[in-house]
């Protein structure tokens, strides 16, 4: 493997595809016969502290590193094997697709390794991987080489070939925006067209009858259940677009049957699914779009208030769209909505009702939040909270503190322990210390809050 390739550190790796389980010292065992190591970083949630799943391991020498992606890539830890290839810094590099090849169809025997093997004669491979999932292979993968020469050399080698008696397509990746724009030409152009809404009577040939009228027609399917009866949709394929067109055009809308069908161009599932997610955001999108500023949040809510109640305490501020408490079982949850017309009349409420009692509680009025932005909220708080603590020294820990990555531990004294000592104390001219006096001493040597914490973690008092 060359290790020179541009774009890249000389002796960094990245290490991927890692159980959730393997830490930095697990790393550090596995890689470190292989040469010095200078760090090793296993990448976390920043909330959660959990793995992400992949690490970064810089060795001293670049021979090293090079040494440990040729021996080790793909061997097993903790049950799952491991992808290693050179880190590359630089997202352009990443992103650019130069050298990069697609690879379907392939057999579920065939792992990370397995494509690895096959494609590596025909050059550096930087990165390679089969797509899984919980249940394994999803049938198509990626092989990153190092330059655009060898990529072409295996297209042209591996397209259309047999892999464990599979006929695979080898072609060169595409970007998700470079696939749209391709899926929308051919969209421009289809045969295929769905019908739904049609009863359970319909057989093929009638659907065909209705159909055949527009054009010359390759297949004609209604879809029906395990027991034979029609599910009340279908589909029809013709020779050419124009006739599909057409059939779309004079069909959709009409009626069949009784009812009235819908007619359109057929989609794949995962299409369709986008579509309706697209669709979806869109909707959500619209929603906030018209209800920022205007939806107020109202909390602590007596619980003899309903939503008549509701309304007629903020009426004065303004036209309000809709009030609404929040219940469970019939029983209010204590707090609910209220939507203003204009965002001004939303904020004079505030203003007015916030802490104002109704009933017998204080109400708490605010603007209300989507659960991402109280969510996003909530977390930078946390993280404020926890740089302030990180920040603020420890009197016990910092008198104790050495340098390093080590701290010694205080000793836990006892008062039992302390009587025990003191005769032998006494003999050697030290004075001796009663339950009282030994308070005294510790508590003149340092500041108040620091006695406290001494006294609440480093003495066990014994009854």
């Amino acid at each position: 493997m060359n290790s020179g390739g541009p774009g890249y550190p000389l002796a960094s790796l990245y290490v991927g595809d890692l159980h959730p389980d393997v830490t930095e010292a697990m790393l550090y065992q596995k890689f470190s016969p292989a040469g010095p190591i200078v760090s090793i970083r296993v990448c976390r949630d920043i909330i959660t502290r959990r793995s992400l799943g992949y690490a970064y391991i810089n060795f001293q020498q670049p021979a090293d590193a090079e040494c440990a992606l040729d021996t080790m890539n793909y061997d097993v830890i903790k049950g799952r094997p491991i992808r290693i290839m050179w880190s590359q810094r630089d997202p352009a590099l990443r992103k650019s697709g130069v050298g990069n090849i697609f690879i379907k169809n392939i057999d579920d025997s065939i792992d990370n390794k397995a494509l690895y093997d096959t494609f590596s004669a025909f050059g550096n491979i930087l990165s390679c991987k089969v797509v899984c999932d919980e249940r394994g292979s999803k049938g198509y993968g990626f092989v990153h080489f190092e330059t655009q020469e060898a990529a072409n050399r295996a297209i042209e080698t591996m397209n259309g070939m047999l892999l464990n008696d599979r006929k695979v397509f080898v072609g060169h990746f595409k970007s998700r925006k470079e696939r749209e724009v391709e899926f929308g030409t051919k969209v421009m152009k289809f045969t295929n067209i769905y019908i739904k809404n049609f009863g359970d009577n319909l057989t093929d040939e009638k659907l065909k009858e209705a159909f055949s009228a527009f054009g010359k027609t390759l297949s004609v399917r209604v879809m029906r259940d395990e027991k034979g009866r029609s599910r009340g949709f279908g589909f029809v394929n013709y020779a050419h677009h124009e006739d599909a067109q057409k059939a779309v055009d004079e069909m959709n809308g009409k009626e069949m049957n009784g009812k009235i069908i819908y007619v359109g161009r057929a989609q794949k599932r995962l299409e369709r699914q986008g579509e309706l997610k697209r669709k979806f955001d869109q909707l959500k999108q619209d929603r906030i779009q018209r209800y920022q500023g205007v939806n107020l949040y109202v909390k602590n809510l007596d619980d003899s208030i309903d939503d008549e109640r509701l309304r007629k305490e903020f009426s004065p501020y303004g036209t309000i769209t809709s009030a609404k408490v929040m219940t469970e079982a019939g029983q209010s949850k204590g707090f609910g909505f209220v939507c203003f017309s204009s965002p001004e009349e939303a904020t004079k409420a505030v203003t007015e009702m916030n802490g104002r009692i109704v009933a017998t509680k204080p109400l708490y009025v605010a603007l209300a939040q989507r659960r991402e932005e109280r969510k996003a909220i909530l977390t930078n708080k946390y993280m404020q909270r926890m740089a302030t603590v990180r920040t603020m020294p420890s009197p016990i820990i910092d008198s104790y503190h050495q340098s390093g990555y080590y701290m010694t531990v205080p000793q836990v004294w006892t008062y039992k322990q302390s009587v025990d000592k003191s005769a032998a104390e006494t003999t050697k001219g030290e004075p001796k210390y009663s339950e009282g006096t030994l308070y005294s001493a510790v508590k003149t040597q340092m500041p108040l809050p620091t006695f406290l914490y001494f006294l609440k973690y480093t003495f066990v008092i014994l009854e």
